[in-house]
């Protein structure tokens, strides 16, 4: 049953992940060509400025996922329900503070951004993005969860990509007919208040909660440790905009955006690959199955780094003609910016080459014991982003992204060796090691590649000549290194083939 869940759980998450990616692809393109490149740095600021009140989340989310995979597992039902009862009463007071947060927004956000716009455009823009935020809080997030948690988070995925596909048809049919960006964003969020309703009826048919019960004690243990780990991922996250909203151009905060738009997708594709696993380091560790969750986490961390290594080295060679052809006949802004970009892919891998450390903090339940280490990476994104930013623009702003995330993931790892898993801090230094051969060689086997002429096709024939080459490096590295892990990953491919036939 473990594995029949990881793989529903994957499969719907990289599915849903894939179906982001292209439909987000598809979106920004159509807002720049019809409203310019300021109105959709405007729309990335405002979203992301209303992605400052989870900073009140406080990593609540986290921990409730955490205190319930002891409880599910045990059947506890009566422990699962006030979980959740106490939960519930935390995201819904959040949700009427994000109704305060967005009124302030309406108000003082248009007095120094989108002043060209006036205000009547900017605050309604404001009022139209912000409604599916107000569904997640009342709504949504304590379902997903729980969801999550039970190893079932592929009900959520699902409705997900339903929400995704219905929303990038619906927005495509209104900027066709040449409709306000007013209208087309309140579409996209009253297509995304539907979503957390199903998932909520789903939870309600299959799960007996007593959404009322009382309790004396609070369930949640730990309710207040995970704030610095939230604080600082939401940093992480976010500063790079509010930063560049701040001290640059809502041009900045464009070209920044397709930038992103790329690296988060496919940081996004190993988020969506690690949901599954999550759910299962966090069940074996509440069981003390400790053999068996080194095993785990040895194969999740060679996966991890070889995935991570592969693909975040072909997008530093591939995003930069991929934004030059995205970009074609849009002349408002410069978007070819080749040193950020390889800055800006390097931070996004770090932040992916951290997770397989991540997971096994957050299943353990370790936020208390961290949580220092969550605040010095959010003061050292702050501050060394704040400090270039003037002089380097948009490279200053990677650049703290990047060292934030160089030291986060070396710090994790140290702490996963001494503190839990007790896992050799030599094998996290040999993978390092075969993670940077692989990148050097492979940048050199293909930087003489180029791309002929400026099309998605010219595109395409460049990224199946770079990623053959890249395949063909990783794998000998990695029969070199990793012999056993190569050969078993065949195995379990070649098992999976002849079960289907």
């Amino acid at each position: 049953m473990r594995e029949k869940r990881l793989f529903y759980n994957t499969v719907s998450s990289l599915v849903f992940q894939l179906t982001t990616i292209i439909c987000g692809f598809i979106l920004p393109r159509l807002i720049l060509n019809a409203f310019g490149s300021e109105v959709n740095g405007l729309i990335n600021s405002i979203t992301q400025f209303l992605g400052v009140i989870s900073f009140l989340e406080l990593g609540v989310g986290a921990v409730v996922q955490s205190a319930l995979y002891k409880p599910l597992s045990e059947k506890r039902q009566d422990d699962v329900s006030k979980i959740i009862a106490s939960a519930n009463k935390f995201f819904t007071r959040l949700g009427e503070i994000l109704l305060i947060y967005v009124i302030a927004l309406v108000i003082i956000y248009p007095q120094f951004a989108g002043k060209d716009f006036g205000f009547a455009y900017t605050a309604t823009l404001i009022i139209a993005i912000s409604i599916s935020s107000f569904a997640q809080y009342f709504f949504g997030i304590v379902n997903r969860l729980l969801l999550t948690a039970d190893q079932r988070g592929y009900i959520q995925y699902n409705a997900q990509t339903i929400a995704v596909v219905g929303n990038t048809i619906a927005c495509f049919v209104l900027i066709y007919l040449k409709c306000s960006i007013q209208i087309v964003k309140l579409t996209t969020s009253l297509i995304y208040l539907l979503q957390p309703f199903g998932v909520y009826l789903y939870v309600r048919n299959h799960y007996k909660i007593d959404r009322n019960i009382k309790y004396t004690k609070e369930p949640i243990a730990q309710k207040w440790n995970g704030i610095a780990q939230h604080v600082a991922a939401v940093i992480l996250d976010g500063t790079d905009t509010i930063v560049l909203t701040l001290f640059a151009t809502l041009s900045d905060v464009s070209i920044y955006s397709v930038y992103y738009l790329v690296v988060k997708g496919v940081k996004q594709l190993f988020l969506s690959m690690t949901n599954g696993i999550t759910a299962l380091i966090g069940e074996l560790w509440a069981k003390q199955e400790l053999d068996e969750l080194n095993k785990t986490f040895s194969w999740t961390e060679w996966t991890i780094h070889t995935g991570t290594t592969f693909v975040f080295g072909l997008t530093a060679i591939l995003i930069v003609p991929f934004v030059e052809v995205y970009t074609n006949g849009i002349h408002d802004a410069n978007y070819i910016q080749p040193l950020f970009a390889a800055l800006i892919v390097a931070a996004n891998a770090g932040h992916c080459l951290r997770l397989p450390y991540n997971i096994v903090i957050l299943a353990a339940g370790h936020y208390k014991q961290t949580q220092n280490n969550y605040i010095t990476v959010a003061v050292i994104n702050i501050v060394v982003s704040v400090a270039t930013v003037k002089v380097l623009g948009l490279i200053g702003v990677a650049i703290g992204t990047l060292v934030a995330m160089a030291y986060q993931t070396i710090w994790m790892a140290i702490y996963d060796s001494k503190h839990l898993i007790k896992w050799p801090i030599r094998s996290f230094l040999k993978q390092v090691f075969v993670d940077i051969l692989t990148v050097v060689i492979g940048f050199f086997a293909t930087r003489m590649i180029i791309m002929q002429g400026m099309s998605y096709l010219a595109w395409i024939v460049l990224a199946v000549k770079t990623t053959i080459m890249w395949g063909i490096i990783a794998v000998v590295i990695n029969l070199i290194f990793y012999r056993s892990k190569v050969l078993g990953m065949l195995k379990k491919i070649q098992g999976r083939v002849k079960k289907k036939v």
